[in-house]
């Protein structure tokens, strides 16, 4: 039962009060392609900036229950959100069941509509208030509000004018695709987590990481972690690429899950995760890939005849290889304890 989130905001606004935000862009797009995107939640790290990782957590007709970790002035935050999804009105409801620090309460609405060209209105609205009517924290989360959803408004803007959420079905195989490799391991599913865990001993064990820097910190839920990587890998012609990510780690399902920060010319966003599952004697470690390819960068790096599909190829064999190089690292250190005496 997707629980109904109004005792919790009331218990947690009090008397402090109400903040009120509106935002507005203008798509050329249809309402209908503009609301598919808000209302799909599993494409909101591809789609969002400052949106990491989404999980549904209970789910009934038109309601949910989602944990949501996200950028906010910086800092990687977790919460649990409740929402409303209408599709005949085209809005979609939203309420913060559980808040972090110093937000005691948010809530807003989605509001999609068509306009007189063919293409749409967005309108996103916000109310909170903060802990104790803090007149720093209500600065700091005004400021955090602000930039997300200028952010959130102008990248789905580019993302519904780019052909929504195309994926593998159109003719040029669309410029968001996913894509894993796998490999089987004869040793225990902590010891290959512990590996792919420890990205601060990579430069160490991998021949393609040159340097890493690493930031820990608890996640505000989920029982899991957040990291911050700043990473510089090597190329097969010896130059040296810089990626920043955050990555959510969760020990007791043996995954990882990621979204890069900072992406290349041809991508205008990747997320990925590492997955390690019992297979046979041993488990099977798998890394997923999701692109979305920007047109405009394919044609820049790659000429102006470039297709997305020679794109894809090119990503497809840059992350792949560096995936697989890392699980086979971690197949041997697995199997390299699990034959100890």
């Amino acid at each position: 039962m997707v629980p109904n989130p109004a005792t919790a905001v009331a218990e947690a606004a009090g008397t402090a009060r109400t903040h009120v935000t509106e935002h507005t862009v203008v798509v050329d797009a249809p309402a209908d392609t503009v609301y598919g995107l808000v209302a799909d939640v599993s494409a909101w790290p591809q789609v969002f900036g400052p949106t990491i990782h989404v999980e549904v957590l209970e789910e009934h007709a038109d309601e949910q229950l989602l944990r949501i970790w996200a950028t906010a002035n910086d800092q990687v935050r977790s919460w649990t959100s409740h929402r409303i999804l209408d599709s005949r009105a085209r809005t979609v409801s939203f309420r913060q069941v559980a808040s972090a620090h110093p937000v005691a309460s948010m809530g807003g609405k989605w509001l999609v509509e068509p306009n007189d060209g063919g293409g749409s209105r967005v309108v996103l609205l916000h109310d909170y208030t903060a802990v104790d009517d803090d007149p720093a924290a209500v600065e700091l989360i005004e400021r955090a509000v602000d930039r997300n959803s200028r952010a959130e408004l102008t990248a789905l803007r580019n993302a519904a004018e780019q052909g929504g959420a195309q994926e593998d079905g159109a003719e040029d195989g669309g410029p968001r695709f996913t894509f894993s490799d796998s490999v089987d391991i004869e040793g225990a599913a902590e010891d290959v987590f512990a590996f792919l865990d420890r990205a601060d001993l990579w430069p160490e064990r991998l021949p393609h990481v040159a340097r890493i820097g690493l930031e820990e910190s608890p996640s505000d839920g989920g029982g899991s972690t957040v990291q911050r990587m700043d990473m510089d890998t090597r190329s097969p012609d010896g130059s040296l690429h810089n990626t920043m990510s955050v990555r959510v780690c969760f020990p007791d399902r043996s995954t990882i899950v990621y979204k890069q920060l900072r992406v290349p010319v041809v991508m205008s966003g990747h997320t990925g995760r590492w997955e390690i599952e019992p297979h046979g004697k041993g488990v099977r470690a798998t890394s997923w890939h999701t692109v979305t390819l920007d047109p405009e960068g394919v044609r820049q790096l790659l000429g102006p005849e470039a297709t997305l599909a020679e794109a894809r190829a090119k990503v497809r064999q840059a992350l792949g290889a560096n995936s697989t190089t890392t699980l086979r690292h971690a197949k041997r250190f697995a199997e390299d304890l699990h034959d100890r005496p």
